[in-house]
């Protein structure tokens, strides 16, 4: 099967942890905003179009076959039996999800320290509270969040190295772009809580080295992270 990504050109943003296990399966995949080639029907088509049964609210979205699929865990539930990359019985599936839906709480919050007050203001229209709340963000649930897969890796050390136990999974990979995302926005923040979490970071570590991974994060296909991402660096939201 040939699957169809819809995001924005020109981020990262959610559409990336879509990209990652897309990449490291190899799958046959298009994404379509950044291939003018595909002769792309454009995002808007889908979500204005009164006649589906199932619209998409936001991409990410993906089209597999007859199937329109939006919400980045509930593609990654789909995409993780068919790509090898998450187990077949069902409770290891909803532990998966459930890990899956934690990340999306915590790029959630990321993305709020930028957007505290309302999606449609621009930073420096709320950056006085953005500053209180990337504060917050910085010194509060980064090592919450990193504490809790901490623990998880810890706890299955001997079961393997991944969130899952011997084999990668999406979540993984998922992981993976968190800890990227985090070096970009709060460099500081994250050059002194790596040491405490090493699990999380020989993770990290173990992902990037994969050789589809490495692959696609030296070509133009992964985009730098930029300044209107869903991670976003301000300097003053790590100020003493």
């Amino acid at each position: 099967m040939r699957y169809e990504l819809y995001y924005q050109p020109s981020i990262q943003g959610r559409g990336e942890f879509v990209r990652l296990p897309l990449e490291d399966a190899g799958a046959d995949y298009v994404d379509v905003a950044r291939d003018p080639s595909f002769g792309r029907p454009g995002i808007m088509k889908f979500l204005e179009d009164q006649s589906l049964q199932h619209p998409p609210f936001a991409p990410p979205f993906l089209k597999a076959g007859k199937l329109l699929i939006s919400q980045t865990a509930n593609i990654l539930q789909f995409l993780g039996p068919r790509l090898g990359l998450v187990p077949k019985n069902e409770a290891t599936r909803l532990w998966a999800n459930q890990l899956q839906l934690t990340i999306a709480d915590w790029l959630y919050e990321a993305g709020q320290t930028h957007h505290p007050i309302a999606n449609v203001l621009y930073y420096e229209e709320q950056s006085t509270e953005g500053k209180k709340r990337g504060a917050h963000f910085a010194a509060n649930r980064i090592p919450k969040f990193l504490g809790y897969f901490e623990r998880i890796l810890k706890v299955n050390i001997k079961a393997g190295d991944f969130l899952l136990g011997k084999r990668v999974a999406y979540v993984d990979l998922s992981l993976f772009q968190m800890i990227e995302g985090l070096r970009y926005a709060f460099p500081k923040t994250m050059e002194r809580l790596e040491p405490q979490h090493p699990l999380v970071i020989a993770l990290h570590d173990r992902i990037k080295a994969r050789p589809r991974i490495a692959a696609y994060l030296s070509s133009p296909r992964r985009l730098a992270f930029n300044q209107q991402g869903i991670f976003r660096h301000y300097p003053e939201m790590e100020e003493e």
